[in-house]
This record gives structure tokens, C-alpha cells and sequence, in this order.
């Protein structure tokens, strides 16, 4: 087996070391930092090469990965301010140069393009065309097809593009990195990709930093006051489903009128300067929990610094995420690892990450009833928190970011050998 020694990891339309909870930072962002950081410490050189949305950004950032052998390149490609990702299509092959003219000027060559999100993979495939010959692996995180299945508007559906983009990718490249059996399951009924490509490799989740904290002393440290706590970690958008867990929190004080003077329900992420634009998710929430009138219990925190999200789940009684679509479930897998329950939708990667009755519940997706009733299962039953939370922490142990890093490692010297 041949062991790669430099990576290019490609991540085109947002940086793994953006500020957390923005319309496009979130579980990828995590995942290509952490793995990168899992490759590097075993002595694999990894750039990682992302767009450079602003002004100042320097060409070179070689600390905030913080590990050596790790460094974050951003390639002017376009404008240096945020674009859409539903335009940045037009900017992968500007996108590609960049990449070719860095290692050019370095010297360098890369065993592996391990691109992230299909604008990376189609930007990997210009580099092959342009001549750089090493191999492909690519990983989608979500896949466009099945957002498009989940999505209620025009504004919230995937374009062509994407679409035939993923199948092509799927069809052209060394390997695919699929997040569970369903992931794949689901790219193999929608692009006919090749099976023996597909390798299932689950994200990890860093074990020395997510874990159990007294919820006492967790309480104290982010100053919350109040005796029960519901959290939601992620991105403010559609897909997430944040709109039925509205309707489940109205429906458990309804049933517990009590809880309203004692009970916060935490949404960590999103840019709450969102609300002053009246068609974002984030004013549509704002408005819909007013409309619901549990506009005294659920409070909007923004986002979040990483380092300080265990306090906050392990401050929780349960995390939500009932979300429409998940590949994967990062958030989830955090709580866990806290010794937090989580009430999560029975679709994607939730599905197998979560394991019903034993680390938290799984409720049919938009089923605010059950969810509801779930919800309130944990907040009066301490004994039960209790115990899912410690079958939550021993299952997360499986996922560190080490044992991830390996299973990576094999795949590269599979995909070079």
C-alpha cells in the first residue's frame, strides 16, 4: 500500500475555519477541518483550498487549522466577497487555475484531490483536465436530488446543474465517500452510480473536546438560569425543520403550562442580522413563534464559537434535530458524545446514527405530535436522560476523528494502489 504524503483538499464555496452557524458554514465546515487535522497529525502534508470571499483574506493561512503540516490557501476566483453558491458554478474554473498556478509556484504535487460539495468535485475534475493527475475522492455531504425531494418552494430547490453535476461525479471519479448505508443506497437509486466506487465512511467527532460536562457547572458558565433547556445546533434554514419543532414546543407547554416560566428553547447558529431581510428562515421563525405565542421561551443565540458548544449541550435536556433532510447529522453525534438524549427526524443519516429508545428518539419527519411527546418524555424523566446520555457517550466513542482519520488513510492507499 502506498501512503499518500500531500493532500489537496478542496472546499470551494465555503472555509472550514469560517465563524460556525452562517447561511453556509455548519457540519462540513467541521468535518474538513477535523479530518484534515486527523491527516496531519500523522505527518500527511494537507492544503486546503477554499474560495477567498474577502478582502483581506491572506493567500497562506498556515495557524488556524492549528496543527502543523496544515494550512488553508484562499484562491481569488471571482469576487473576494460571499457570492451564492448557486453562482459560484461559474467560478470553478477560475477556482482550478488557482489551485494549478499554487502548486506550480510551490513545487508541489498532490497524491489526492479529496474535494468536498460538488462544486469542489467539478473544480478536481478542471485540475485533471488541466493535467494534474491524481486521483478524485469526493464527497457530497448532501446530495441536490434529495433536497429537491424535501424542498416546498422554487427558492429552496437545487438547479440541473448540481444535479447531472453529482451524477457525473459519481460516474468519473476514483471514489465516493458516503456518510451511511442510506447515503449510498440513495446514490445508487438516483445517478446508477458504480457500487464497488461507493466507500461508507461516517464523519467523526472530536472526543477530547465534546464531551460530558456537569450540567451544573454548564449552566453556570454560559449564565443560563432557567431549570429546562430543548437545544437546536445548526444552520437556520428550510430544510431543517425547525418550523415543526416550533409546533411540538408549543404543544408541551400547552400540555405543562408550567414549563413556560421555566424553559428555554436554545437555537444555536445563523446570523441574526438575517432577520432584517423579511424573506429569510430566519424572520419567517421569528414571526411563526409569535404566531404560535412561545415567543417567551425560544430565544435566537446566533452563532456560536466551537470550543463552547459542549457547555451548551451538556447544559441541555435534549437536543432537536428534525430536520427534512440529513446526510449525516453532526450536531447529533456531538450531543451524544456531551452525554446528551437527542429527538431527531427518521430520515438520512439520523436514521442510523441515532439509536431509537437507547441514545434518544427518532419521530416520523414533520410529526410535531410526536415530537412533542418525545420531547416532554425527557424533560420529566431524569432517570431516562441519564441513562441514554451515557449509551450516548460510549457510542460516540466509535466515532473519534482518529479512528476516522485510519479509515481515510486505508481509503487513499486503496485509491493509490
Amino acid at each position: 500500500m502506498m501512503l499518500p504524503k500531500r493532500i489537496a483538499m478542496l472546499s470551494m464555496h465555503t472555509s472550514p475555519v469560517a465563524r460556525l452557524g452562517g447561511k453556509e458554514t455548519g457540519g462540513m465546515n467541521v468535518y474538513v477541518r477535523e479530518l484534515t487535522r486527523a491527516l496531519a497529525m500523522r505527518g500527511i502534508q494537507v492544503d486546503i483550498f477554499t474560495r477567498a470571499n474577502e478582502a483581506h483574506a491572506p493567500r497562506v493561512d498556515a495557524k488556524s487549522v492549528g496543527v502543523k503540516n496544515a494550512r488553508v490557501i484562499n484562491i481569488t476566483a471571482g469576487p473576494r466577497a460571499p457570492v451564492s453558491k448557486h453562482k459560484l458554478l461559474e467560478y470553478t474554473t477560475p477556482f482550478a487555475e488557482g489551485i494549478r498556478e499554487f502548486a506550480a509556484q510551490e513545487n508541489i504535487t498532490y497524491d489526492i484531490l479529496h474535494a468536498h460539495y460538488w462544486l469542489s468535485g467539478v473544480a478536481a475534475q478542471c485540475l485533471q483536465a488541466m493535467g494534474m493527475r491524481a486521483p478524485i475522492v469526493q464527497m457530497f455531504h448532501t446530495l441536490g436530488a434529495m433536497k429537491n425531494r424535501v424542498a416546498r418552494t422554487a427558492s429552496e430547490a437545487e438547479t440541473d446543474a448540481r444535479i447531472l453535476s453529482e451524477c457525473n461525479l459519481m460516474q468519473s471519479v476514483a471514489r465516493v465517500v458516503a456518510s451511511t448505508p442510506r447515503d449510498r443506497e440513495q446514490m445508487l437509486e438516483l445517478c446508477d452510480a458504480p457500487a464497488n466506487r461507493i466507500v461508507i465512511i461516517p464523519p467523526g467527532v472530536d472526543t477530547n473536546l465534546f464531551h460530558p460536562i456537569p450540567n451544573v457547572c454548564a449552566r453556570e458558565w454560559i449564565g443560563s438560569y432557567d431549570d429546562k433547556t430543548v437545544l437546536f445546533v445548526g444552520r437556520i434554514d428550510p430544510v431543517k425543520g425547525l418550523d415543526t419543532w416550533f409546533r411540538a414546543m408549543k404543544l408541551v407547554v400547552d400540555d405543562d403550562p408550567t414549563l413556560r416560566q421555566r424553559m428555554c428553547v436554545c437555537l444555536i447558529g445563523g446570523d441574526l442580522d438575517d432577520d432584517v431581510d423579511p424573506d429569510s428562515e430566519l424572520a419567517r421563525l421569528q414571526a411563526l413563534k409569535q404566531e404560535l405565542g412561545i415567543g417567551d421561551i425560544v430565544t435566537f443565540l446566533g452563532g456560536r464559537a466551537q470550543a463552547s458548544l459542549p457547555f451548551y449541550y451538556s447544559a441541555a435536556d435534549a437536543v432537536v434535530m428534525p430536520s427534512r433532510y440529513e446526510s449525516f447529522g453532526l450536531a447529533a453525534l456531538e450531543a451524544m458524545a456531551c452525554g446528551t438524549p437527542v429527538v431527531a427526524s427518521d430520515v438520512g443519516g439520523l436514521s442510523y446514527l441515532v439509536r431509537d429508545g437507547e441514545t434518544g428518539f427518532l419521530v416520523p419527519e414533520g410529526n410535531a405530535e410526536l415530537f412533542a411527546e418525545k420531547i416532554s418524555l425527557l424533560l420529566h424523566n431524569t432517570k431516562l436522560r441519564k441513562e441514554m446520555g451515557q449509551r450516548g457517550i460510549q457510542e460516540a466513542q466509535e466515532y473519534s476523528w482518529w479512528n476516522i482519520g485510519e479509515r481515510m488513510i486505508e481509503l487513499y492507499e486503496d485509491v493509490l494502489s
